[in-house]
């Protein structure tokens, strides 16, 4: 049978897998990305570190397997969305990439506000007018680096960027173009007025593209480089939460998933679109459905990043019960009561994105007292994160979307103790996913679907299987009712405290 490759151009890595249809795993491969934070609420990529990566994935994967003369059938790429990535008339770089939990635009978003009609805007492009908008973000660099502005001739994404690399062709992903702020979801087109608004030329952004559309073939350059075929045929690619939400199951109306990865995802399948300013709206995978979503800025790079600062005296005792310094964390914050004995936290550690678009939003932890430890600190992270996402649901349930089933996925799922406060929390079921290797699955499978391989789009679910399924606590229901009912009012009361 014939394989494919799937690449995923991640925040904090960039992974690859080569599968063989029907249900195959020949091997996976992995490298570290750096995230930049140059000042508070920035996020950069060197989108040159994400290409060495992908030639050297392919390189590992091609090593390690053995295939045929021309089994090798297509390639897909995934990534985050929506990176803004911009090159000049030569193809040069013109700068890092501007990140998807980039904040440093609020001012050109409340600019936004002021000169659009935002129910019109919302109804035109289906997402509202926040700091996902790369017209914000472009608006920034015309201010703030006005040379670069100047020399930009393409804009478009992440995985855009990696297919350029592979096949000289330039496009955009119909994902990265509808949450860019570009689509008019009533015509599925992009739309002149909406690119008007970033104050670039029409010309500077390329055409657009389906997931599973074949927009070009590895250029003998690229082949050179990667260790790729040359020919092989590159598909439009997807989202990358898109891509790990169908490799999760994600396909019938009112099944949500939440993604743990870097940052945390929420997305619901449905077959009607319902805009609304506190989502985003995206395509799925499978044509005729949607996927209204939510986004937090971080997630796991959040506890990642308590853990490297906060923690470290806690790596000694991790490591003489043979844990990892997350894992011995964790069984810190199961040995604490639900609620962390009042201690509370806001995770909102590079402003927030859904549902509440305030880039100035800060992180907080309150309530401490000299009775507490690290494990009511990192309790109450895992807290405030089933928090944010039970915020969503609220949002979700009040535009009508009827939710029938939790899935759960990504590294952050493997935490037993975060999925049952999740739980907890949703006072829901939630059912853990096995052996689910991320968003490059479904860019695979889109490859697959794009060369004409299958037309199974469910196919994709026999290379994940279901784990356990885990029931909420009503002892704990009370609980976090109110404690919920506290981070709300934490925020509020934060935000009317700004300056």
């Amino acid at each position: 049978m014939a394989c494919v490759i799937g690449l995923d151009i991640g925040t904090t890595s960039t992974i690859g897998i080569l599968i063989r249809l029907p249900d195959q795993v020949l091997a996976l491969a992995s490298r570290p990305v750096a995230l930049h934070t140059p000042k508070p609420g920035w996020a950069e990529e060197d989108p040159l570190q994400w290409w060495d990566n992908v030639c050297a994935i392919s390189r590992e994967l091609m090593a390690n397997s053995a295939l045929a003369p021309g089994e090798l059938a297509a390639i897909g790429v995934s990534g985050m969305l929506p990176a803004v990535v911009l090159l000049d008339e030569s193809g040069a770089l013109l700068r890092p990439s501007i990140q998807q939990s980039d904040g440093r635009c609020g001012a050109e978003v409340a600019d936004l506000r002021r000169e659009v009609d935002e129910a019109a805007f919302i109804a035109q492009a289906g997402n509202g007018v926040n700091q996902q908008l790369v017209a914000a973000k472009l608006r920034w660099i015309e201010k703030h680096e006005p040379e670069v502005f100047r020399r930009i001739a393409t804009v478009f994404g992440s995985y855009d960027y990696i297919n350029w690399r592979l096949t000289g062709e330039r496009a955009v992903e119909q994902n990265w173009a509808l949450e860019a702020g570009f689509v008019d979801v009533r015509t599925h087109r992009i739309a002149d007025d909406l690119v008007a608004l970033a104050h670039i030329p029409r010309r500077a952004l390329p055409r657009k593209v389906a997931s599973h559309d074949i927009l070009g073939r590895v250029s003998a350059d690229a082949a050179a480089q990667s260790g790729l075929p040359a020919g092989l045929p590159v598909v439009g690619g997807a989202a990358d939460f898109i891509a790990s939400a169908l490799g999760a199951g994600l396909a019938r109306p009112g099944d949500v998933l939440l993604k743990f990865g870097g940052s945390i995802d929420i997305l619901i399948a449905t077959d009607k679109i319902r805009p609304d300013p506190r989502l985003y709206l995206d395509y799925h995978l499978i044509p005729g459905l949607f996927v209204p979503n939510g986004c937090m800025s971080t997630g796991g790079s959040g506890l990642n990043w308590f853990a490297a600062h906060f923690a470290g005296g806690e790596k000694s005792a991790a490591a003489a019960s043979g844990l990892t310094l997350h894992q011995h964390l964790d069984r810190l914050a199961a040995a604490k009561p639900a609620g962390a004995d009042g201690v509370r936290a806001l995770p909102y550690f590079l402003g927030e994105k859904t549902p509440i678009h305030d880039p100035s939003a800060r992180g907080l932890i309150s309530g401490l007292t000299l009775s507490h430890d690290v494990g009511h600190v990192w309790r109450a992270l895992l807290e405030a994160y089933a928090y944010a996402i039970a915020h969503h649901i609220e949002v979700l349930n009040d535009i009508g979307h009827r939710i029938e089933k939790y899935l759960v996925s990504d590294g952050g799922s493997n935490s037993r103790i975060w999925m049952q406060i999740v739980a907890d929390v949703l006072q829901k079921p939630i059912h853990q996913l096995t052996g689910h290797p991320g968003s490059c699955l479904g860019a695979a499978w889109t490859a697959a679907i794009g060369a004409g391989l299958t037309d199974d789009w469910a196919g994709v679910a026999r290379f994940v299987g279901s784990g356990d399924r885990l029931d909420p606590d009503p002892r704990h229901a009370e609980v976090y009712a109110a404690g919920y009912r506290e981070f709300r009012d934490l925020y509020r009361r934060m935000a009317g405290a700004a300056p």
